[in-house]
């Protein structure tokens, strides 16, 4: 039988991870993909440097940064539940 623990050390570190995903993390993330955008607006910045921004730049990293929200938030998901699973099987320490 493979043994199973939860610390609390371990419940703080999901707790913790959890909180930095919902929150600042995924907010900042949010907040850049919100200035991007701003910045893609021919009618906010403009010349050639901000259309090629526009064009090819800011496709591909918004496309990252919605892609890295995503799998924060999976992670998040992901951690919790294998912390719940954990703590179900007895392992809470």
């Amino acid at each position: 039988m493979s043994r199973v623990l939860s610390t609390d050390q371990a419940r703080q570190a999901v707790a913790n991870l959890g909180r930095i995903v919902d929150g600042d993390l995924v907010g900042q993330l949010g907040a850049l993909r919100a200035e991007g955008a701003t910045l893609s607006d021919p009618n906010v910045w403009d010349g050639m440097e901000a259309a090629r921004f526009r064009g090819e730049t800011w496709p591909q990293a918004e496309s990252a940064l919605r892609q890295m929200i995503e799998a924060l938030q999976q992670l998040r998901t992901y951690v919790q539940t294998i912390n719940q699973n954990i703590m179900t099987a007895g392992g809470n320490a």
